[in-house]
């Protein structure tokens, strides 16, 4: 049997932010796959830009990494209530290409965040903006990283049991929805 693919969406553009970290880690959780985190540094979704130019190649390769992936495993921080931009941005400009990537996609969401909720709120405005892309997104265990530029250790590996042994739950149930 071939490795799963599994692709990571970072709602945090810095390379070194806590919700990459919480996918690597749960790549690492999810064993033996070949994981790849997709580029989110895309253009301001603009009609104007579209109708020009067409849909820009980044986001053409977000899409096809979308569809060519075995499962997804999204992770937002929270920005004022809410998913940041820069994911809800990409998620509009996916929307655009032809078919739909995320029909019927495994798709495991979580949130790493500085407050003491973890990003419950951002998660729970994301899993909304996936339902018109009818992805099978998994309903738990959930996520919710606290206090987040505490929760790694020097080595970017979960400081908590706790958290690690939900997110390993999480990773073999997306696991075995994806068929593996």
């Amino acid at each position: 049997m071939s490795q799963p693919k599994l692709l990571g969406l970072s709602g945090s553009l810095r390379q070194d932010a806590t919700n990459r970290k919480l996918l690597r880690e749960a790549a690492r959780l999810f064993d033996s796959a070949n994981f790849v985190e997709a580029d989110l540094n895309l253009p301001l979704y603009d009609g104007d830009l579209e109708e020009g130019e067409g849909i820009p190649a980044a986001v053409k390769s977000l899409a096809d990494q979308i569809a060519q992936s075995d499962a997804v495993i999204i992770s937002t921080p929270e920005y004022n209530k809410g998913p940041s931009g820069v994911l809800k941005n990409a998620l509009d400009w996916v929307s655009r290409t032809q078919g739909n990537p995320w029909a019927d996609k495994p798709v495991a969401v979580m949130s790493a965040a500085a407050g003491r909720a973890g990003g419950e709120r951002a998660q729970m405005i994301l899993r909304s903006f996936m339902v018109p892309f009818q992805p099978r997104i998994l309903q738990g265990p959930e996520i919710h990283l606290a206090d987040s530029s505490n929760a790694f250790d020097e080595h970017g590996k979960l400081a908590s049991d706790r958290y690690e042994k939900s997110l390993l739950k999480l990773m073999q149930k997306l696991r075995a929805e994806a068929g593996f």
